[in-house]
């Protein structure tokens, strides 16, 4: 991984450095959320990184000066939704990855294992 930084919060978003990488991670709510929200509509999702669960938001507010109208718009909401899911998958990819497949490759011949038998002839 790459990290670069620390930027300033105003020249960053206002030059559209953010471009330029994959992930932007702020100290502070304000620093970023707020060019965030901003720059977004519609299309971000605010993910939440290092919880034992997975939480994302929606780039936008609660809206409950709209609610009941008919008129939000659910593409944010839905994006945060597919990206649960992809966060959900990839972190179980990775837990698959991880593991240790010749401990339990050898505890599983351990307890299938048949002693050799030896036939004798009869005639």
């Amino acid at each position: 991984m790459l990290a670069m930084g620390p930027f300033s919060a105003d020249g960053f978003f206002a030059r559209r450095h953010y471009e330029k990488f994959d992930a932007v991670l702020a100290m502070y709510h304000d620093q970023g959320l707020i060019p965030f929200k901003s720059l977004a509509i519609g299309e971000g999702v605010n993910y939440t990184a290092g919880l034992p669960v997975v939480r994302t938001s929606p780039d936008h507010g609660t809206a409950f000066d709209i609610a009941g109208k008919g008129i939000a718009d659910q593409s944010s909401f839905l994006e945060a939704i597919f990206t649960s899911a992809d966060i959900l998958r990839m972190r179980a990819g990775y837990a698959d990855m991880r593991k240790n497949p010749l401990r339990k490759m050898s505890s599983m011949l351990v307890a299938n294992a048949q002693d050799e038998v030896i036939k004798e002839d009869t005639e």
